[in-house]
């Protein structure tokens, strides 16, 4: 468990804490000569429970609040300190506005200092607390009175926290590791160390992880959580880690940073989040109002631009957008708090909804409805509303934004009503009824293709596609016309797609001579006749039979090596295949004219002219006298390859 202090300058936190657990959390020079708490302090005990808690001791004063956030963000409990000679002070209200908004729901209340005050001071203390309390989070905090000069009450306080360490729910271990950093320095003998909270997922010794938003690769050497060597760090700790990187000697480690899994490393300039405004405040929240956002332990200015109405009354929420003067990392669920612009005082805060908001594309509503749908409670749930108003989502973006391990996405996916187009680095959803209108879309494309030219065997894909009425992404396009493949409804004929109710409307001389060409090109297949040669075969003059051939090759039913020589599509798969095989028995992923020509058992110039093919679609690449695979071949032949 981890406990942070909060309260009023000198209401006595940073020895409320040396009497729990011996530990006396002001450790700067400056600190001792002031007795005041500037930055935040760390203790770790074992209060009887057989575990250790960690305490966060954090700034009263007012200047310091910048720090105080720092220190209470990602904690699971809160003592409240409250002196009771002074009673409730204005940074009691400020912090118990904080936790508020930070949704800490589970403390106590610790009246300090009742060694100075008589009987009826401590209860009239008391009922002003519980006033103070009554409509916040903290509601039904107990409130302990203690005396860490004397010792009163201490017992029952830390019988308090054992009681809270017990009932406390297990913290999910879900999604991408990721700490907020709120200290870094050098140690002898170790090097580079980073502490802070683990906001979510878990991470080992060895593991390779990222610093952001500098985006510098590192590696996790040493791990102390709770204030113990281990061998990994989970969601909830507290934990240092010793890491390593040659990128680490030219950066700039600072509070506010994150080490993170690269999955959950990206910088957001702009989010969607739902706040709240204190009732405090004097006077409405305007739209673009200059603040400081507070998230994890970063602070950061930006501008708030509010969306379902002009201004937030004192009290009330609504939705936003936060524009940010610098990148920082979040994701969906964090807390922030916002500060006015002077950083003076706190006026409200919220939660994150959407780190990766899609501005451009979509309608008010839609994206309306969007925000929304990222307010429920789970990403299955966000995700099903979500599809209720938006045929596509980028899967890729809402995982990130909820901060999914690839595992727990693939366990969501299927969840939702909606079909999922793999495209290679991102993954898109589209509704069933979506889907089925896409398909429409290139059926009908296809009819009007085929209406408009009847003596063409198909048409190729990616003519196909920019003909169509409406403009789809191409892997949705590839992804649903395979589906109509499957289903039979269209068939590829050669290089070309057609459907499969078309016969191409030839003349009887046209289908005469295409079926005497596909045989002596089957026939030959890796080795088929030059053109030349299938003149005599054919009866027919050379211009007559190159017209023929070309455009033949243009509808797809044949492949264009060069001038001389066509093939069928099935013998360029093949072909193809013998690159790949070439390939994969070669010592460097390069191989030459000779180790093509004796696996393909074919002649030296139709060698070089298909070589000089494969590298003029893309397919290979020549290195002096070598070549290698510059990409996949379904990417460089597409029709060709299905």
């Amino acid at each position: 468990m981890i406990v942070a202090t909060a309260g009023h300058v000198d209401h006595g936190k940073t020895l409320l804490v040396k009497a729990l657990t011996g530990v006396d959390t002001d450790r700067l020079p400056e600190e001792k000569k002031r007795g005041l708490t500037i930055d935040l302090g760390f203790a770790y005990h074992d209060l009887g429970n057989g575990e250790l808690t960690g305490f966060v001791d954090v700034p009263g004063h007012e200047r310091f609040i910048r720090t105080m956030l720092a220190g209470v963000s990602g904690i699971d409990f809160v003592v409240f300190v409250v002196a009771a000679d002074d009673g409730p002070m204005p940074q009691t209200a400020e912090h118990l506005a904080i936790m508020d908004l930070l949704g800490v729901s589970r403390g106590v209340v610790a009246l300090t200092k009742i060694d100075r005050v008589p009987a009826a001071r401590v209860s009239e203390v008391t009922a002003e607390i519980s006033t103070l309390l009554g409509n916040t989070c903290l509601a039904n905090a107990a409130v302990i009175p203690v005396s860490a000069m004397t010792g009163d009450g201490i017992e029952s306080l830390r019988q308090s926290l054992c009681a809270a360490a017990r009932d406390l729910p297990p913290r999910s271990t879900s999604g991408n590791f990721r700490l907020a950093v709120d200290r870094s320095f050098l140690l002898a003998g170790a090097g580079r160390v980073v502490t802070g909270t683990v906001f979510s997922g878990a991470v080992d010794v060895g593991e390779t992880l990222m610093l952001a938003p500098l985006g510098a690769n590192l590696r996790v050497r040493e791990i102390h959580a709770q204030n113990r060597a281990a061998d990994r760090a989970i969601a909830g700790q507290r934990c240092a880690l010793n890491i390593v990187g040659s990128d680490l000697r030219r950066a700039e480690i600072h509070r506010g940073d994150w080490v993170l899994a690269e999955p959950a490393c990206f910088g957001v300039t702009r989010f969607d989040a739902r706040i709240k405004i204190l009732a405090a405040e004097e006077r409405a929240f305007k739209n673009r109002t200059p603040v400081h956002v507070h998230v994890g332990a970063a602070d950061v200015t930006g501008r708030v631009v509010t969306l379902d109405a002009p201004e937030i009354s004192p009290g009330d929420s609504g939705l936003v957008q936060i524009q940010l003067d610098r990148a920082v990392g979040m994701v969906h669920g964090d807390r922030i708090i916002l500060r006015d612009q002077s950083a003076l005082r706190t006026i409200g805060g919220g939660v994150v909804l959407d780190p990766l908001p899609v501005t451009r594309g979509r309608s008010r509503d839609l994206r309306m409805a969007y925000i929304r749908a990222m307010e429920a409670d789970s990403p299955t749930a966000s995700l099903t509303k979500v599809l209720e108003r938006i045929d596509t989502v980028p899967l890729d973006r809402f995982s990130q934004a909820w901060n999914l391990t690839d595992t727990e996405a693939d366990a969501v996916w299927p969840k939702a009503q909606m079909v999922v187009v793999d495209e290679g680095r991102t993954k898109t959803g589209i509704t069933t009824d979506r889907w089925a209108a896409i398909q429409s879309i290139i059926e009908q494309g296809l009819s009007q293709w085929h209406s408009r030219f009847p003596d063409r065997v198909g048409v190729n894909e990616n003519e196909l596609r920019v003909n169509l009425s409406e403009r789809i992404n191409e892997h949705i396009f590839s992804g649903a016309l395979a589906a109509l493949l499957n289903t039979k409804k269209t068939v590829r004929d050669g290089g070309v797609v057609r459907l499969s109710t078309h016969g191409a409307v030839r003349s009887p001389a046209e289908q005469a001579l295409w079926e005497k060409v596909a045989r002596l090109l089957s026939d030959g297949g890796i080795r088929p006749p030059v053109v030349h040669d299938m003149v005599g075969e054919l009866g027919i003059t050379f211009p007559e039979l190159s017209k023929f051939l070309a455009k033949s090759a243009r509808e797809g039913q044949l492949i264009k090596v060069s001038d001389k020589r066509y093939f069928m599509p099935a013998a360029v798969r093949e072909l193809i295949q013998m690159v790949e095989d070439t390939v994969a028995a070669s010592a460097n992923g390069q191989f030459s004219v000779k180790e093509y020509r004796d696996r393909a058992g074919i002649g030296r110039n139709s060698v070089i002219e298909i070589l000089e093919y494969f590298d003029r679609v893309g397919y290979t690449r020549r290195i002096d006298q070598a070549r290698q695979i510059r990409q996949p071949a379904a990417d460089a032949f597409g029709n060709l390859m299905g």
